[in-house]
């Protein structure tokens, strides 16, 4: 399954999200979502307890000045690889 969380962690229910977390799901963070891939953070380290792959859309991570502040476990993707995410994944569940 494709996650996708494109709200600020902060108003997210990050708990029901993690509870549905599986293994080998992919979350993508994209708009205001990238805020929980900055190194350090308190979310990142929650989301990097579960089994899953994270990633953060590129140009939203720019766009919001954060691209020198985000986590080396975090891969950094473009639209084309967030096209390549869905095709991917049969299902997708947007946050």
């Amino acid at each position: 399954m494709l996650h996708t969380l494109s709200t600020s962690p902060w108003h997210a229910d990050i708990a029901a999200m993690l509870r549905l977390l599986k293994e080998g799901d992919d979350l993508l963070l994209l708009s205001d979502g990238v805020i929980a891939a900055v190194a350090d953070g308190r979310f990142l380290e929650i989301l990097q307890s579960a089994p899953i792959s994270l990633y953060a859309l590129q140009e939203d991570l720019e766009a919001r000045g954060l691209a020198g502040q985000i986590a080396d476990s975090v891969v950094r993707v473009s639209y084309t690889d967030f096209v390549r995410l869905s095709v991917k994944h049969a299902g997708q569940l947007a946050w």
